[in-house]
């Protein structure tokens, strides 16, 4: 049996390839790993109920040293930003059952957190991919 080899690029925003899909209603930022459109995961994003929640999280984004991690808590999900160095930041995700660092320059990675802005709204495009979490939902088992 072959297990899922999974490279993980450093996310740019003025990379040739097309590595986001969008941000839905709920700010899921989803991508394609390696830029594959077949391999897309849905990592949960920032959302905030305040414009003062908002400026405190952008703080403390950016007071990050490398070594040093925050969390993102949601309702249903959570996920870990790491400052793996001065300009490079991972948040781990599951692909195809192999655990996968998603790394970001500075500036890619603020500019997804920025769309917790309270202001922001996402393309109408991207609502479908709301759409698609939902679905997601309905096809997991809730009590095992």
């Amino acid at each position: 049996m072959n297990l899922p080899f999974a490279l993980s690029p450093r996310y740019r925003l003025d990379d040739d390839l097309v590595w986001l899909e969008g941000i839905d209603p709920s700010r899921c930022y989803w991508i394609q790993v390696n830029s594959q459109s077949n391999v897309t995961v849905a990592i949960p994003g920032l959302s905030v109920t305040s414009m003062d929640e908002f400026k405190n999280v952008i703080r403390q984004f950016r007071s990050l040293q490398p070594g040093m991690q925050m969390q993102i808590i949601r309702a249903a999900d959570e996920c870990e930003i790491h400052c793996v160095s001065e300009n490079c930041y991972a948040i781990e995700t599951t692909v195809l059952g192999a655990s996968v660092w998603h790394l970001f320059d500075r500036e890619t990675l603020e500019g997804l957190l920025m769309t917790a802005h309270p202001d922001w709204n996402c393309s109408p495009k991207d609502v479908d991919l709301g759409r698609r979490m939902l679905a997601r939902c309905w096809q997991q088992a809730i009590a095992v």
